[in-house]
């Protein structure tokens, strides 16, 4: 029997004869469930969001067209192998198949007065490009090269911590026990941008060939980064890696010919225009530059010259879909490393353990050899030091024995391959908590700081140099446990001084050059808004403000100052949730304002609970766990799972945020989630009522 079947959760449970079959219905129920998000991602990868939405769309459309993005994924596709290629074509079938009566539920298609469109067989691959493109580092280089410009080279260090959207991700393996023979534990929980819908799609996908439930990114066939496949179970965090570069370059025209200065001289760069469509604007003509290095996607306005990115996904044409099908084909830990071979890219570290009790992690993707400069900054593409070697790092994979746990941090299998990682503490807490025989709930929900210096500063405060206020809110702070649970005001109190800190240090003579304008497009501005970076980067400036001929103490003294003056407030009042989503359509707008008053949200950046705020620009929380599960190898109907919002991205459906409530607390759900056998006539179309409307006060957060 062959077919889609929901769970008592609205997830979808597949069923058919064939791996080509099985692709054609998850297609189906991408489309069935988030029509609105896949054609949103499609848009966005072909460079034409602003043809649907509006000018809003115009900044992620040059980007998009200037990456290259759709070109890169067409080529992609058509270098994968025939079996590969037909796989990922049955799964653009179904989503064909599908969207039509998708996008009848979704209102964002009325709002902007639209329909979907045609997925064409590459589409699957500009998706995946489109989520992972501004993943990597090299907007990081962006800034590190403002902060170069405003305050030197050696500044730089101060900002050492990951960007925007770069880590918050943990993984850990709890080792079988052959003496009562329980079988390993693979636990974790992804952290990214809360898109809504989630960016994690729960699934089953069962044919005669495989049984593999996990997450699926909606848009994108089988399960690249987290499954269960009842022999062997595999997940993966963001190794950090360094594998795109920037590079300057020097261009001059000569007459209709666009010259490129190379190493030995100047060569013609490729050059076309295209035309970018924009709703009820003028449409917009933007100059399509290639290199040899890689497509221009910026300018620095102060230099003129021209910056490309290089990245392994272009330059071997391939995105490492053909590790896809061999991994949902897995049975060991041999397997899943065997078919992770062929990725390539984000580089992701992965934990993989199987029934026999085997545990192994290892780095899957390409990060070329190359300058250790090509790390840090955008470099002269016309000096031959910095091009690619034409090789990539190598990485063998690793036996664990005892607690295997990653955690975005600096590690001997990922040290060589990165620069900035994300701090030791997250990493280091949850090995005590699993010595000390935490549950995975419990580690998931772990809301204590680190002893960072930013509570150290706290501690060596002069109280006699304080205010009465800002001394009786330094000895709150002082004796508080440190942890950031949505009911403590304490919580809240040092959210308020740290946010205070932030700002004042934006203001502060030594750090105020960064306020310089930038040089880069509006799109990298998460990345290079000094406020912003300040906020992300608190403890590494902090700490060394003074080699910047700073003093940080009479700065955390007016902070606490100001601090004191504010109302007490509960940490989860401040830490609101703020999804994001395109705002098209009023009517997920209200549920998002239900979805806001109705949780309180513990946790911090510096938490196991990464939920992410940026200090002095917002304490609302705008990534976090995008999923949370525990893979059980010795029977897979005990393994759990989550999202934050639901199966569904319409918002009328009662499994648009039905998971919330759970996410929010900490709660599981049982990966059957009610029955996942086949029906007798397995439905392959979901239960909905088209009439149904939202009524923001009634909406299901349970």
């Amino acid at each position: 029997m062959t077919g889609i079947h929901r769970d008592d959760w609205g997830i979808p449970h597949l069923y058919a004869d064939t791996v080509d079959g099985l692709a054609r219905l998850q297609g189906r129920a991408a489309a069935l469930d988030r029509a609105w998000q896949i054609e949103t991602e499609r848009w966005r990868a072909e460079g034409r969001l602003a043809e649907h939405v509006g000018p809003a769309g115009l900044t992620w459309d040059r980007f998009a067209r200037r990456a290259r993005l759709d070109d890169t994924a067409q080529r992609c596709f058509h270098r994968l192998p025939p079996a590969i290629r037909r796989w990922v074509t049955a799964y653009v079938d179904g989503v064909n198949d599908g969207l039509a009566e998708g996008a009848a539920g979704a209102p964002e298609f009325a709002s902007v007065g639209g329909a979907p469109g045609r997925w064409r067989p590459w589409s699957p691959l500009g998706v995946f490009l489109v989520q992972h493109v501004l993943f990597s580092t090299f907007p990081n280089k962006l800034w590190h090269a403002h902060v170069a410009a405003t305050l030197g080279p050696a500044a730089t260090d101060l900002f050492a911590v990951e960007g925007p959207g770069g880590s918050g991700s943990n993984a850990w393996a709890v080792p079988g026990d052959p003496t009562t023979g329980r079988a390993p534990v693979i636990a974790g929980d992804p952290h990214r941008v809360l898109e809504l819908p989630g960016v994690y799609q729960q699934i089953h996908l069962v044919c005669p060939e495989f049984d593999v439930l996990g997450f699926a990114f909606p848009g994108v066939p089988g399960l690249p980064h987290f499954g269960h496949a009842g022999d062997v179970a595999w997940a993966v965090t963001n190794a950090m890696a360094d594998y795109q570069d920037l590079y300057r370059e020097q261009l001059r025209r000569d007459g209709d010919l666009l010259l490129v200065r190379d190493t030995d001289g100047w060569v013609p760069a490729r050059r076309h225009a295209e035309r970018v469509r924009v709703r009820g604007g003028d449409d917009e003509i933007v100059e399509i530059i290639e290199t040899p290095r890689g497509p221009v996607i910026d300018r620095d306005r102060h230099t003129g010259e021209a910056i490309s990115l290089r990245t392994p996904s272009r330059v071997e044409e391939s995105l490492g879909f053909e590790a896809l099908l061999p991994l949902l084909r897995a049975r060991t830990v041999d397997d899943v490393a065997d078919a992770l071979t062929g990725w390539v890219e984000p580089v992701n570290s992965v934990l993989v353990a199987d029934r026999t009790g085997s545990v192994h992690r290892l780095v899957a993707g390409l990060v070329p050899l190359r300058d250790d400069r090509c790390r840090r900054e955008p470099v002269p593409g016309w000096d031959r030091r910095f091009r690619w070697h034409g090789g990539y790092a190598e990485s063998e994979p690793t036996p664990v024995d005892g607690f295997a746990v990653c955690a975005n941090d600096r590690r001997e299998d990922v040290a060589d391959v990165g620069v900035d990682f994300a701090p030791p503490h997250r990493a280091r807490r949850i090995r005590a908590l699993l010595a000390d025989g935490a549950a995975p709930q419990t580690v998931h929900m772990d809301t204590r700081l680190a002893a960072t210096p930013l509570r150290d500063l706290l501690t060596r405060l002069d109280p006699k140099t304080l205010t009465p206020p800002a001394r009786a809110l330094r000895e709150r702070l002082v004796a508080w446990d440190g942890r950031m649970r949505a009911d403590s005001t304490d919580a809240g109190a040092f959210a308020a001084w740290r946010a205070a800190l932030a700002r004042r240090l934006h203001d502060h003579p030594c750090l105020r050059p960064l306020r310089a304008p930038g040089g880069y497009d509006v799109l990298f501005r998460p990345w290079t808004d000094p406020l912003a970076r300040i906020g992300h980067a608190l403890d590494g400036v902090v700490a060394g403000l003074h080699r910047l001929g700073g003093d940080i103490a009479p700065v955390a003294a007016v902070a606490l100052a100001d601090a004191a003056t504010e109302p007490p407030q509960r940490w989860g009042r401040r830490h609101l949730l703020r999804p994001v989503y395109l705002g098209v359509a009023p009517v997920v707008d209200a549920a998002v304002t239900a979805m806001r008053d109705g949780v309180d949200l513990g946790g911090d950046t510096d938490c196991v609970l990464a939920t992410a705020s940026v200090p002095g620009v917002s304490d609302a929380c705008w990534r976090g766990p995008v999923a949370r599960y525990v893979w059980d190898l010795g029977d897979r109907s005990r393994s759990r799972w989550i999202v934050p919002f639901g199966a569904s991205g319409r918002p009328d459906d009662p499994h648009f945020a039905d998971q919330l409530r759970r996410w929010a607390a900490g709660e599981l759900i049982p990966v059957g989630g009610g029955s996942t056998e086949p029906p007798p006539r397995a439905r392959s179309l979901p239960d909905r009522d088209p009439n149904l409307k939202l009524n923001a006060q009634k909406l299901s957060l349970q």
